[in-house]
């Protein structure tokens, strides 16, 4: 299993589709496959329950989607923050962290109003915050760091691809230009 993580916008989605698709294999994204089991958008269910409940069903489609699902697999912004997540994610499959700037996922996000965490007065210092908190979790996670920068979604996909045929490294490999 192949799986993406990442800021909320840094391309998991994106990326995750056209990367099964190169490699003819099945495609799920785990706050979709939420959204199917709550019958509601994580944004209604994120105000309506909470930030906890939603992490605790969250870890409990991971687990479900490590173990069974054989293909691609991009994760929700916010996967990386139990432990317990980092730890199966690394563990089942190889792990691409698309590592996106504050400042590129705003210019991505500023007018998309179904990030839940997103809708604050100050969308911009919000991602920083959640940069600077998260950005060592999905470095813990990942075997391999991709930066997300410039490159088209082809030309990121590309580099997934050819680091598909090394093996996984002990740690997070150096950004990749």
């Amino acid at each position: 299993m192949l799986v993406l993580v990442g800021l909320p916008g840094s391309g998991k989605t994106t990326v995750g589709r056209q990367l099964a698709r190169r490699l003819r294999l099945p495609f799920v994204d785990s706050d979709h496959a939420i959204e199917r089991r709550l019958g509601c958008s994580v944004r209604e269910y994120f105000e309506r329950e909470g930030e906890d409940r939603f992490r605790d069903l969250e870890s409990e489609v991971l687990d479900d989607l490590s173990l069974n699902h054989h293909g691609v697999l991009s994760t929700g912004g916010g996967s990386v923050l139990r432990p317990i997540n980092r730890e199966r994610l690394r563990e089942r499959g190889k792990v691409f962290y698309l590592r996106s700037s504050p400042e590129e996922v705003f210019r991505r996000l500023r007018y998309d109003q179904n990030r839940p965490l997103l809708q604050v007065a100050d969308p911009q210092a919000r991602l920083r915050d959640l940069y600077e908190k998260r950005d060592p979790l999905y470095r813990e996670t990942a075997h391999v760091v991709i930066e997300t920068g410039r490159p088209t979604v082809s030309a990121l996909v590309s580099i997934i691809m050819g680091q598909l045929d090394e093996p996984a490294p002990l740690q997070p490999s150096t950004p990749t230009n």
